[in-house]
């Protein structure tokens, strides 16, 4: 039995950091749970000379397990624990692209990155089943996740993500910096624009081989929307070896989202819904209103037909505008089965006066 410890990466947001310590331990168990077969045990927050570390102990894991863990949301760096003494242990997640493309991007109303990460990697963890398959446009090979390690071993397959109301992209930038092949739809014109301006102007800058286009989207010979559909490779050998990345942002209403991605194409579908505070949305006649539940009613039945079996849909929100029995029964309606296990309940914080946030995962059976 190992004693480990994990310090949580600070955040420039004061409110988020407040927070970033429960919800660290809360993802831990989460992953303990799903990816590590339960092998991780006595989850705690402990201050050690002055900081807040999440601890925990595990038995024996490998450094395969442990570069798992090196995809927690918050972390900043991985100790081995003896007491008070703590030993810097080297750690390698997922990530293939530098961070830039994450932090980059600046704007009002932006949804913090770590939780952003944090939702994407839970949402990917309840995954189960076949992963790779049609999406965004392109085919894949279909291969199987293992419960050892999930979609978060260091030679395991690229899920294929959707964010159905992807705003600027911060979650696309997530999935993408994971090697996972990432697809948005996204409402707002500004939004879109914004987003294929940053991508574009990154990749020159990155000298990545890629390449970037922006269509029209048909359906019955009328104009749906604009599709920006990207492929990128990390490094010249991954693009001889075929290693591409498949980015896709659609601007179009997500209640349409049906009509732009085949039945079937994701593994994961993940979004931070509009809060009803400073994001309204829109609803029939396209009205402004508050009410998140209205548009998630309308958008699901569309949503779970993109998702395989055994895929998940993760959604964020605001308690203080949407009741979660209220949003579980919407989700269950929809055909899918909400997540209950280690960590899940564990996410509910607050971002502002009028925010509380909290976090929901359902899998289609």
């Amino acid at each position: 039995m190992t004693a480990y410890a994990l310090l949580i990466h600070p955040s420039a947001n004061r409110v988020y950091a407040e927070s970033a310590v429960g919800l660290a331990a809360a993802e831990l168990a989460v992953f303990a749970d799903r990816a590590l077969g339960g092998r991780v045990d006595d989850v705690a927050v402990t201050t050690i000379g002055g900081l807040p570390y999440v601890t925990f102990t595990g038995v024996d894991l490998t450094d395969r397990e442990l570069s798992v863990l090196a995809n927690l949301s918050a972390r900043y760096a991985f100790f081995a624990r003896d007491g008070d003494l703590l030993r810097p242990l080297e750690v390698t997640g997922r990530d293939r692209f530098d961070s830039d493309l994450i932090t980059i991007p600046k704007y009002a109303g932006k949804t913090n990155e770590q939780f952003t990460k944090l939702l994407l990697n839970v949402t990917a963890l309840a995954t189960t089943g076949r992963a790779g398959g049609a999406g965004a446009g392109t085919s894949g090979t279909a291969v199987t996740v293992g419960a050892a390690a999930g979609p978060f071993g260091p030679d395991s397959p690229p899920l294929r993500v959707l964010d159905p109301m992807c705003g600027r992209g911060t979650t696309l930038n997530q999935a993408t910096m994971y090697g996972w092949h990432a697809a948005g739809v996204e409402i707002d014109g500004k939004d879109f624009e914004v987003y294929a301006n940053f991508i574009r102007t990154w990749l020159k800058h990155k000298r990545l081989k890629h390449s970037a286009e922006i269509a029209p989207v048909r359906r019955n010979r009328a104009v749906l929307g604009r599709r920006l559909a990207v492929t990128l490779a990390a490094s010249k050998d991954d693009h001889r070896a075929g290693r591409i990345v498949d980015l896709t942002m659609v601007h179009a209403d997500t209640r349409r989202s049906r009509e732009v991605f085949r039945a079937g194409s994701f593994d994961a579908i993940v979004t931070d819904a509009p809060y009803g505070v400073q994001h309204g949305t829109r609803g029939q006649a396209d009205r402004l209103t508050r009410d998140p539940l209205g548009l998630l009613a309308e958008a699901l039945p569309g949503w779970v037909a993109l998702l395989r079996p055994g895929g998940a849909l993760g959604i964020s929100w605001n308690t203080l505008v949407a009741a979660r029995d209220d949003l579980a029964a919407l989700l269950v309606e929809a055909g899918l089965e909400v997540a209950d296990g280690p960590g899940y309940g564990g996410f509910v914080h607050r971002v502002d006066q009028a925010i509380v946030r909290d976090l929901i995962v359902a899998q289609r059976v």
